[in-house]
């Protein structure tokens, strides 16, 4: 099987010069090459390219971040994204990390600076930013948070950073969704991991829900719960974008609850990583106004969007 770098070609990095990579599996369908090149033209940007590094295009694992970026770098990349699941291993490849990636624990953007590779997380603000648009001033209450991984983190320090009261984390495995609680403790949110076998009650009792696991995304099909416990009083979020309504999401919506879908967060934290990588702010409402008519368009052309 070829290499992902098999085809990439040399380049001669100048400061104006901006070639992102991002890495991740199964990437292919991605939205955030067209997000940042569109934005990246609007902007007149014309020496700007946005190039997907798919860890399953040779079977590597997510342990294969650190020395995948490493190359790529080397090759001519300017900056990255990281996206699932290699958001917490590409840390052990960078020589620096802000201190908001650091309390997170995780990273998804990475700026090449004088050879010097520097971890942020905008995750963390995107979601944030999407859950204001849809929730307002309104208190999110109590929230039962499914995922514990790198974005799981992330998401868990917005949601205490925007003031739940009370924080439940939910994972597979039990002990990270308890360390990750023990973090957020640490920063005055009172907060909790269980297993997902005891998922059930907590959800009954909470206010909102939110799903920061890859079930539900295209090829992981599912629901991080039975979704029998929703009611029309929970306000319910997705990070997943692809489909852009889960099923999470649509049952969600035909009870009336209200909903935050992943393409917020995507715009978000998309507009926050391009000002990093390239030193240039966006214009947020026009990359919003680009996504919601490229997904319409793809809506009108093959179906339900995928």
């Amino acid at each position: 099987m070829r290499s992902i770098f098999e085809s990439i070609k040399e380049y001669d990095v100048s400061a104006s010069h901006h070639r992102i990579g991002l890495i991740g599996a199964d990437i292919a369908d991605s939205l955030s090459p067209l997000l940042h090149e569109t934005e990246a033209l609007d902007l007149r940007m014309r020496d700007h390219s946005y190039e997907t590094i798919d860890i399953t295009a040779d079977r590597r694992g997510a342990d294969a971040a650190p020395a995948l970026i490493r190359t790529a770098v080397a090759q001519g990349f300017t900056g990255f994204n990281v996206t699932h699941p290699c958001k917490q291993t590409v840390m052990a490849g960078l020589d620096h990390i802000d201190a908001h990636a650091l309390r997170i624990g995780a990273v998804n953007t990475v700026t090449v600076r004088d050879g010097q590779l520097t971890g942020h997380n905008t995750d963390e603000s995107g979601f944030r930013a999407a859950l204001s648009m849809a929730m307002g001033s309104d208190e999110l209450g109590r929230v039962v948070l499914f995922g514990a991984g790198g974005a799981g983190s992330a998401v868990a320090h917005a949601l205490a950073n925007a003031g739940a009261i009370r924080l439940t984390i939910v994972d597979v495995d039990a002990s990270r969704a308890t360390a990750l609680a023990d973090r957020i403790a640490a920063t005055g949110t009172e907060a909790v991991g269980t297993a997902v076998d005891a998922a059930a009650d907590h959800v009954r009792r909470a206010d909102g829900v939110v799903n920061a696991t890859p079930i539900g995304m295209n090829g992981h099909s599912g629901t991080p719960f039975e979704l029998d416990l929703l009611e029309p009083r929970h306000w319910v979020a997705d990070i997943v974008y692809r489909p852009m309504s889960t099923e999470m999401l649509t049952r969600a919506t035909t009870l009336g609850c209200r909903t935050v879908g992943g393409t917020q967060m995507l715009v978000e934290q998309a507009a926050d990583s391009f000002a990093l990588l390239t030193d240039v702010e966006p214009d947020r409402a026009r990359m919003r106004r680009h996504l919601a008519q490229t997904l319409a368009t793809r809506a009108q052309r093959v179906g339900p969007c995928s």
